[in-house]
């Protein structure tokens, strides 16, 4: 019989379909795509064509040119000049559209993705994840920053070379608002910090836990929106990602490079989208807000049912999902 979980750190029902499910290896991609080269003339990414890019922000030099790159997105979705300005007219509510958009460019090599850098490479864009968050949240104008990757078409990118991007908004999106409230609820009930309770809990269950380290836990949680959707909590409490050390930048990258090469061999590649969820730096001290990295690979469509009540369909049990990601091969 189907059985509806309640994802707590979301607030979304889900249903475990259990009489429609699949087998783990059902979900591997199928889609034939061509190996990219090292080098593409007509990407804006590649090294000699750094013209094709907005103002760079950053540049991590390497081997007399560059590592990684921090540019300003060519169409920014918010603008990095202006005032934030509220306006009300009767019903109507609207602010002007400041913000911060870039692009981290994270290899010289057109086809280098994420889960063959090595672990050093891994641990620098992590690095300027962080450094970037940091700035950003150094503008007035700035309530809230995400920093996000869409791997493949069908996570919603265009451009194949390895990149990720930091969007920083004006105002704190509804969603952010409705989970800190709902982290906020759980502290008011039982004292502790949500994330840290599930952490204990997965750990101790283990069915669910993919990978198991000094500093984070890689598991596929109890209400998974759609199959593998896969979170990576900090063994240590803290609000923001800004507050992450060098040990755990290094267990991080092992923990995302680890993950995404079971994609790669497991599921044959898919497109994913990953995400930082996390409070502000001034936020990092507040003892019900836990910052964590999410991973959803793009192997399932959103439908009717999903954008009609809000609710998910999962496919593949949570707990099949994470056994058969233990068993995945890494190299």
């Amino acid at each position: 019989m189907p059985e509806l979980r309640l994802n707590l750190v979301t607030r979304e029902w889900v249903i475990i379909a259990t009489e429609r499910a699949k087998r783990p290896m059902d979900f591997r991609n199928n889609i034939e795509r061509p190996a990219p080269p090292p080098f593409l003339h007509s990407c804006p990414f590649c090294p000699g064509n750094e013209h094709k890019t907005p103002e760079e922000l950053f540049r991590l030099s390497a081997d007399g040119g560059w590592k990684i790159r921090v540019v300003s997105n060519k169409y920014p979705a918010l603008s990095r000049t202006g005032e934030r300005k509220r306006s009300v007219d009767g019903f109507r509510r609207s602010m002007t559209g400041v913000g911060l958009h870039e692009i981290i460019i994270e290899s010289s090599l057109h086809n280098l993705s994420t889960a063959f850098m090595e672990p050093a490479h891994i641990q620098d864009v992590l690095r300027i994840y962080k450094g970037r968050f940091m700035e950003a949240h150094k503008d007035p104008r700035v309530e809230h920053v995400i920093i996000f990757k869409n791997q493949g078409e069908a996570a919603g990118t265009s451009i194949e070379h390895a990149h990720s991007q930091l969007v920083a908004t004006p105002v704190m999106p509804v969603q952010v608002r409705d989970r800190v409230q709902a982290a906020l609820h759980f502290f008011d009930d039982t004292g502790e910090c949500m994330i840290c309770s599930i952490l204990r809990k997965e750990r101790e269950e283990g069915v669910r836990v993919v990978t198991d380290t000094e500093h984070f836990l890689t598991f596929i949680p109890y209400a998974a929106l759609s199959p593998f959707h896969t979170w990576i909590f900090p063994k240590r409490h803290s609000a923001a990602f800004s507050s992450i050390t060098e040990d755990e930048i290094k267990d991080l990258a092992f923990h995302l490079k680890t993950l995404l090469l079971k994609f790669h061999y497991g599921l044959d590649n898919p497109d994913y989208n990953y995400v930082i969820r996390s409070s502000r730096p001034q936020d990092n001290l507040n003892e019900y807000c836990h910052w964590y990295f999410s991973i959803v690979p793009r192997i399932t469509k959103t439908a009717g049912f999903e954008l009609g009540s809000g609710m998910f369909i999962n496919t593949s049990a949570p707990e099949d999902s994470a056994k058969f990601l233990r068993t995945a091969r890494t190299e």
